[in-house]
């Protein structure tokens, strides 16, 4: 008779669970929630991450600088998405976890709407003034050129990213993780090959890794969308949304925008606040030339790679947390924010300790030259310790924006980034601190939020606010 064999998760479990990190029963409900997220978010951020290295090997610092400046307009984008998909996650998964399907699908019906209303304004500030928002961050005359080019070609991948948030943070609010993996990983890895190829062998240059940014996230679009409107993926291992958009009379629901705008503002605010201070972060990185401007981008790029763990991890605290307060079940959903704050924070400490190792080798992968590696390896390790914090944030505010408690979040969010990370990096511009400001920043800008909210967490305030959301139980 065989013997039977442990299940490596299930011993994993255990194993975290004797150390004191999480309970072996929330254990596999995270991992399965969250590992398809982290490959979805190393996927994301991957895309911008290549576009930089290319773009670094065909046209050198100029080209990276302008892509950095380029960039930091990207994220507002998907920032301001990730605000929206925030209040969505929470409705859907407390409304999806309550048994209330039809409001849930509603939710995202109307999230989809609000999705192609901030979008439009977007584009169009894009398309009409490209030259002048880069212009207005101090780049020089070869960088604004390039940062020009590559804001003007990805501007119609704007509509397509926003949309792709919805429905990602969608399936995750439901329990799936699975389809969106698939949806996600195929795009970077088309947006990889594209880029290469209008880049290399067409001589795009930085038009070619727009270009193939925006027609990767407009597949992802379409892959996604199919699912979302319930149509089935065959035998793909992909499954349809089991709440999918349904467009009805009235088209808009009032109440339900109402109250994703309650939600929902707060986090975008907060995402805002986040993304918005690179913008001054990057002006004074100007005052230093080039070469400060492609380091600091690059450490911002690796930072987001070792964030994809947040993609997952922090989307698992809200989709849990909120399903178990959606059960009425406030005991265990705290006991699920807390173990997976814990696990994150190994997961993190790790990753940034091997990164710090590592930080001369990724350096060259962008720039070339010892002085300009020299300096973007100091960037990427600062990096990596500031990512730390990201996790600590990322988790806990989870938490948070799973009960529907995001205004607090916002005001922690604006005081790092405006009343200790910013005030750093000026220091440094006015005094022979020089670029140590900027590193500075990187480590306070997460950091400072990232206790807040794990204050606010601890609390136990979440708990009541949720019970706001989930008293309108809706038709069913």
């Amino acid at each position: 008779m065989p013997i039977p064999r442990d299940d490596p998760i299930d011993a994993l479990g255990r194993l975290l669970d004797r150390w004191g990190i999480i309970g072996a029963d929330r254990f596999r409900p995270t991992l399965d929630l969250a590992w398809p997220r982290v490959v979805t978010g190393f996927a994301i951020m991957s895309k911008q991450t290549a576009d930089l290295a290319m773009v670094g090997i065909s046209i050198g610092t100029a080209g990276t600088a302008g892509l950095a400046f380029a960039l930091g307009y990207w994220s507002i984008v998907v920032l301001v998405g990730l605000g929206l998909a925030g209040g969505t996650v929470s409705l859907v998964s407390q409304n999806y976890g309550g048994g209330r399907t039809r409001r849930a699908s509603r939710v995202v019906t109307q999230s989809a709407l609000l999705a192609v209303a901030l979008s439009l304004p977007i584009m169009a500030l894009f398309t009409l003034f490209a030259s002048e928002l880069i212009a207005v961050l101090g780049a020089e005359p070869e960088s604004l050129g390039y940062g020009t080019v590559y804001l003007l070609y990805v501007t119609p991948a704007v509509l397509f990213e926003t949309l792709n948030l919805i429905a990602s943070r969608t399936y995750t609010g439901v329990g799936d993780t699975f389809t969106e993996m698939v949806a996600r990983t195929g795009g970077a890895v088309l947006n990889v090959v594209l880029s290469a190829l209008f880049i290399f062998g067409l001589d795009m240059g930085v038009a070619g890794v727009a270009l193939g940014t925006t027609l990767s996230t407009g597949a992802v679009t379409v892959v996604l969308g199919w699912g979302m409107v319930g149509r089935s993926y065959g035998q793909l291992g992909m499954e349809p949304s089991p709440v999918p958009i349904s467009v009805s009379r009235p088209v808009v629901d009032a109440g339900i925008v109402r109250q994703l705008l309650e939600v929902s503002t707060p986090e975008i605010g907060r995402r805002l606040a986040q993304g918005l201070v690179v913008f001054p972060l990057l002006w004074i990185a100007a005052s230093f030339g080039p070469v400060v401007v492609t380091s600091l981008e690059v450490a911002r790029r690796v930072r987001a790679m070792i964030n994809s763990v947040n993609w997952g991890m922090s989307l698992a605290s809200s989709s849990l947390v909120g399903q178990r307060l959606g059960a009425d079940e406030e005991d265990e959903a705290g006991a699920y924010g807390a173990d997976i704050i814990r696990l994150s924070m190994v997961i993190y400490v790790l990753l940034a300790a091997v990164v710090i190792l590592l930080a001369s080798p990724l350096a060259e992968l962008f720039v070339s030259g010892p002085e300009e590696v020299a300096a973007t390896a100091t960037f990427v390790a600062v990096a990596a310790v500031s990512a730390v914090g990201l996790g600590l944030d990322g988790t806990a505010s989870g938490a948070l924006v799973g009960a529907g408690d995001t205004r607090w979040p916002f005001v922690a969010s604006l005081l790092g980034r405006y009343a200790f990370a910013l005030p750093a990096a000026l220091i440094g511009l006015v005094t022979p601190l020089g670029v140590v400001g900027l590193h500075l920043a990187l480590i306070l800008e997460p950091f400072v939020p990232g206790l807040i909210n794990y204050g606010l967490f601890r609390s136990g305030r979440w708990k009541v606010v949720s019970r706001r959301y989930r008293s309108s139980t809706g038709d069913d």
